[in-house]
């Protein structure tokens, strides 16, 4: 029952406030997804090009220090290409783990029957 002293247009501005104020309260947040992939996608990309500069050091040092030119440098490279590509997978897999526990399991997108 409303008091007297208030009109009926201060108790519904008043109820308008609570209720923006539970909606605020009670939102989910957004998440940015699209930062997180970026991020995901700039570590494998880091981890693919490093193992190759570092098989490629490698090898140039072995070049140097055994006096085998080119080959120290061409096995260092195959070497160090070798090592990213399973280091990305397992990366790769890790962080789909991580993602899955985060955001739940991948959900299908739906079938869409318009062509374009």
């Amino acid at each position: 029952m409303p008091h007297p002293e208030n009109t009926r247009d201060e108790d519904i501005k008043r109820l308008d406030e609570r209720a923006a104020a539970l909606e605020a309260r009670t939102a989910p947040v957004a998440r940015d997804y699209g930062s997180k992939a970026a991020g995901y996608g700039y570590r494998l990309m880091g981890v693919l090009i490093g193992g190759v500069f570092v098989g490629l050091g490698l090898g140039a040092g072995a070049d140097v220090v055994f006096k085998t030119a080119p080959w120290g440098m061409i096995i260092g490279v195959l070497g160090g290409f070798g090592i990213s590509i399973w280091m990305a997978v397992s990366s790769a897999q890790r962080m789909a783990a991580e993602a899955a526990k985060e955001w739940g399991p991948p959900k299908d997108v739906p079938f869409d029957d318009e062509e374009d």
